[in-house]
């Protein structure tokens, strides 16, 4: 640390790492952190959901919000320390870095100097400011996809040029030029999703997500199977929360086109999606793999898929009235397309036995369901009502509740 003249204000201090915050990030509870200290803490072992110093539990899943005013606080203390005094290194890296040497960085990085991207991946990442100034010079992301698409840059270079990408706020005219420029994207993201670095397969599919939601639909109609089958990979693998996340986000954009929904289905993603379910993840998680399960489900291919997984109809029968209302609107909805052109006398057995007819009389007189999700299910029981009622796996109680 710096010297006792120049002593750091003890609100600069990361509460965590008790070092000068390069990052703050603010809680819900109101305490501020550097963000790498507070990301280790919720990623340790035991999945400590608490803030460090209130001891306040907090929610799976939260969004750390950026203290712009305390960092920049700290950046005008640290570029106010005179010259020559005793002031440590963290204190210099705080100083904003020069758009000069931004440019220099960019220039070397279109040679695909591995140093240089991983310089600019970690300018992008360090703060505000840094990231706007990288997203502010003229051809970045013209540059950085060159390197993705090259042929001759080594595996690491393209790696990294996909973690500045991903890391970037690009608008969506420049999406658009860079899918149109780079016609070899897609496939130079499918290597990337390929690797054996997880880091690079978040990366990767989290571009994947930024070009289906921007750029559709003059990229995805280009879209490989092999790009498709990566993306669900990365929600088969867990490779981690925000890459599940950015999968499923990416597929449900992909899902509306029907040459997509088939080549997803075919990759396997309705079982991916059905393990993902029983895992219980939390709420936002359940909410997108339900909306993609509920696209995938509107094709035959994706409703064979779910009724033949041992456990498909019962997961999503199970997560009616148990998540949150907007999960169990997707349920219902799966759930009447199997019982609109899936209902086989056996897939109607399983309905009654699994509980899941037993669900869809609950929902009818719940408070936590809106008009849409009853009227849904209204029509599901309505439509079997004559296998229904008369199955014994049907208790007395539920009866009472199917509606005439």
């Amino acid at each position: 640390m710096a010297s006792a003249a120049n002593e750091v204000p003890s609100y600069f201090v990361c509460p965590i790492s008790l070092q000068l915050m390069r990052d703050p990030v603010t809680l819900p509870t109101g305490i501020s952190y550097d963000r790498a200290a507070i990301a280790r803490w919720l990623a340790a072992p035991g999945a400590r959901r608490t803030c460090p110093v209130t001891r306040q539990p907090l929610e799976h899943g939260l969004e750390l919000t950026p203290n712009q005013t305390l960092r920049r606080l700290i950046q005008s203390w640290a570029a106010s320390v005179s010259p020559g005094s005793a002031v440590d290194e963290e204190v210099a890296a705080l100083r904003p870095v020069s758009s000069d040497k931004v440019a220099l960085l960019l220039s070397d990085a279109a040679a695909a100097q591995v140093g240089a991207l991983r310089r600019l991946r970690e300018l992008a990442a360090e703060c505000e400011d840094s990231r706007a100034m990288l997203e502010s010079q003229g051809g970045v992301f013209d540059v950085l996809s060159r390197v993705v698409t090259s042929g001759s840059a080594c595996s690491t270079a393209r790696e990294e040029a996909v973690g500045v990408l991903a890391s970037l706020r690009i608008p969506e005219q420049e999406l658009i030029g860079v899918s149109t420029r780079h016609g070899n994207l897609a496939e130079s993201l499918t290597a990337v999703l390929r690797s054996s670095n997880l880091q690079s397969r978040a990366n990767a599919v989290q571009l994947v997500r930024t070009l289906a939601d921007a750029v559709v639909p003059a990229w995805v109609i280009g879209l490989n199977a092999e790009l498709l089958a990566e993306v669900v990979g990365v929600v088969r693998d867990r490779v981690s929360a925000r890459a599940t996340k950015a999968s499923l986000h990416a597929l449900a954009a992909l899902c509306p086109y029907g040459r997509h929904r088939v080549k997803i289905v075919g990759a396997g993603a309705v079982a991916a999606l059905v393990e993902l379910l029983l895992d219980e993840p939390e709420r936002r998680v359940c909410e997108l793999a339900l909306a993609v399960l509920d696209r995938l489900c509107t094709c035959a291919e994706g409703r064979a898929e779910l009724v033949a997984h041992a456990a498909g109809v019962a997961v999503v029968g199970k997560k009616v009235l148990r998540v949150s209302e907007a999960a169990s609107e997707r349920a219902v909805r799966v759930l009447r397309s199997v019982a609109r052109h899936a209902a086989t006398p056996a897939v109607l057995q399983e309905m009654a036995q699994c509980g899941v007819v037993g669900k869809l009389c609950l929902a009818l007189r719940s408070e936590q369901c809106g008009v849409k999700i009853k009227e849904k299910a209204h029509e599901v029981l309505k439509l079997h009502s004559r296998v229904w009622r008369a199955s014994p796996c049907l208790s007395p109680s539920f009866l009472a509740l199917y509606p005439s």
